[in-house]
């Protein structure tokens, strides 16, 4: 397996480049930070309804939807990437998502104890201090034979930019953003009083995921064939038909006329925030239905399959938790934290 220690990539090129690795069949470890500042959605996000669009165009902030799950979130050159891939079919690997997440989230834990910081990996994708703050979130899915899981060491963070990125239902909400992220969620530089060099943070980093992975073969830089492949999916990934893939098409109201109203469902479950939206009429789900949420699915066709398996049936919980049971049966659907009967019950709670 590679290892590929980069510094800093401009902007989004920071993301691309384990989306484009994965494509190409690489296997191994990427170290990386992004040079610019861009905002990253998750692959089963509602990116009109996490990000707060108009003040990123304002500010010059990309935005990006990835293809693992997770939420949304601020990126800049305070983060160091580590990013994993591997052919889902190599043995190194556990080949069960949640064991997959403990399984690689060791050596970023091991990274923050070697600097003092006592970490663990908090189910279902959180890595956490001793005193239950979160210091890097992780998210992880799959990329045609690929898997790939992708986390960030926070040297420092901009809790501030990160609660104007984000969608609020009113600007005073901002404030509550803010407070929480600052009680919950912490950094290298909190924790310790300073930054330890960034270089050594590497080197700690690497050596942690060679104990796990074995000796990775170093890659001297990135060769003009990932690059032109990189150029090619960035026209894709910023996108505005990627960007919003997963916006429900849905008429805005609810009701529509008698018998026939739209209901958009909202829960948290362990593993993440799960959104709905479906039309019911007379009582059973028609035309579209749409999920979205900060969750990891695996695969990520899956929800698809759900989404398709829930037309036309009936507005019922049992009848609608037994439908997404047939697809993750089918589909070997793994999806840490978020169980069948959860999206049931957002879809029946709905209001």
């Amino acid at each position: 397996m590679y290892l590929l220690r980069l510094d800093k990539l401009p902007g989004q090129d920071s993301m691309l480049l384990f989306h484009t690795l994965a494509r190409l069949g690489y296997e191994g470890l990427i170290i990386v930070s992004p040079a610019q500042p861009l905002v990253s959605v998750g692959y089963f996000q509602d990116a009109e309804k996490e990000v707060d669009l108009e003040y990123c165009k304002k500010t010059g902030i990309s935005v990006m939807r990835r293809e693992v799950g997770g939420g949304a979130t601020y990126l800049d050159e305070n983060q160091i990437f580590y990013q994993v891939i591997w052919n889902r079919k190599n043995r190194k690997f556990p080949n069960n998502i949640k064991r997959i997440f403990e399984y690689l989230s060791e050596p970023p834990c091991e990274t923050y104890r070697k600097f003092g910081i006592n970490a663990s990996f908090r189910t279902e994708n959180d890595i956490v201090t001793d005193k239950g703050k979160k210091i890097a979130g992780e998210g992880g899915g799959d990329i045609g034979d690929s898997m790939v899981f992708v986390g960030g060491i926070l040297l420092d963070f901009d809790y501030t930019t990160m609660s104007k990125v984000l969608k609020v239902p009113d600007e005073k909400f901002r404030d509550k953003i803010y407070k929480s992220m600052e009680e919950n969620l912490t950094t290298m530089k909190r924790e310790l009083g300073e930054i330890p060099p960034r270089e050594e943070i590497k080197k700690v980093l690497i050596e942690n995921f060679e104990k796990i992975m074995g000796k990775l073969e170093p890659i001297e830089g990135i060769d003009e064939g990932t690059i032109k492949k990189m150029r090619e999916l960035e026209q894709w990934f910023m996108s505005d038909k990627f960007l919003f893939k997963k916006t429900p098409r849905i008429p805005t109201g609810v009701k529509i006329k008698e018998g026939v109203e739209i209901l958009y469902g909202l829960y948290k479950a362990k593993g993440g925030l799960i959104r709905t939206a479906q039309e019911i009429e007379n009582k059973r789900i028609v035309n579209d239905i749409a999920i979205s949420g900060d969750f990891n699915l695996f695969p990520k066709n899956g929800l698809n399959e759900v989404e398709s398996g829930l037309k036309s049936k009936e507005f019922d919980e049992t009848i609608i938790k037994t439908e997404v049971e047939k697809v993750y049966k089918k589909l070997k659907v793994e999806s840490p934290g978020v169980e069948p009967e959860d999206f049931a019950r957002t879809i029946i709670d709905a209001k």
